[in-house]
């Protein structure tokens, strides 16, 4: 099983972990409310985690422009 990270605005791969031993504590995913859970992560057809985060430059953008925080999909 691994974890993959994407970025929830504009879809870009952030980045895998492979690492089979990963605690959720490790990631800080227990720290996650119920419902940032059922938002953030989800299961793939495989199994593996699919995590919703937010890229360098999504965050760069919405800190320059705190207009675009109502959109769900950014392009830059």
């Amino acid at each position: 099983m691994a974890i993959h990270y994407h970025c929830r605005h504009c879809g870009v791969k952030i980045g895998t972990i492979d690492n089979m031993s990963v605690y959720t504590e490790k990631l800080g995913l227990h720290k996650l409310t119920d419902e940032e859970r059922q938002d953030m992560i989800s299961y793939d057809s495989t199994g593996s985690l699919q995590i919703k985060a937010i890229c360098e430059d999504c965050q760069e953008s919405l800190q320059r422009n705190p207009d675009y925080h109502q959109y769900d999909y950014l392009i830059h």
